[in-house]
C-alpha cells in the first residue's frame, strides 16, 4: 500500500487504491483528495501537514479528476476534499478546509 503512508503524505498518488483497498482498511484513516496544480489543494497542504502532526494517522492523497473512480465513489466535486474512514467507512468529511481547526476537527470525529 505504497499509497498509503503513516502520518502526512506529500505525495499524491495517481494510482489511487481500489475501493475494494479503502474499505479493506482498518482503523483510522484520511483520504485527501485533489491535484498537486490545484491551488487550493497548495493552500490546504500545511493545515493538513500541521493537523496530522499533532494526530498521526494513516492518510493518503489521491491524485483526481475526469475519469477518476474513487473521486466518484466518494462523490468529490470539489478540492481539496478530506475523508476520514473508520475501517474503511466514511465517517467525517471537510471541503477546502481554510484552517487547522478544521482539519483538527474532522480529525477529532474519529
Amino acid at each position: 500500500m505504497g499509497w498509503l503512508t503513516q502520518g502526512f503524505n506529500p505525495t499524491y498518488h495517481e494510482d489511487a487504491p481500489t475501493p475494494a483497498e479503502v474499505e479493506g482498511l482498518s482503523g483510522l484513516a484520511l483520504l485527501e483528495f485533489g491535484a498537486p496544480w490545484c491551488g487550493h489543494c497548495q493552500g490546504a497542504e500545511p493545515l493538513v501537514e500541521q493537523a496530522l502532526s499533532k494526530k498521526s494517522l494513516p492518510h493518503a492523497r489521491i491524485f483526481d479528476g475526469k475519469g477518476k473512480r474513487l473521486g466518484r465513489a466518494y462523490k468529490v466535486k470539489l478540492w481539496p476534499t478530506l475523508i476520514l474512514l473508520r475501517d474503511g467507512e466514511e465517517v467525517a468529511r471537510v471541503v477546502r478546509p481554510a484552517s487547522v481547526a478544521e482539519v483538527e476537527m474532522l480529525l477529532a470525529n474519529g
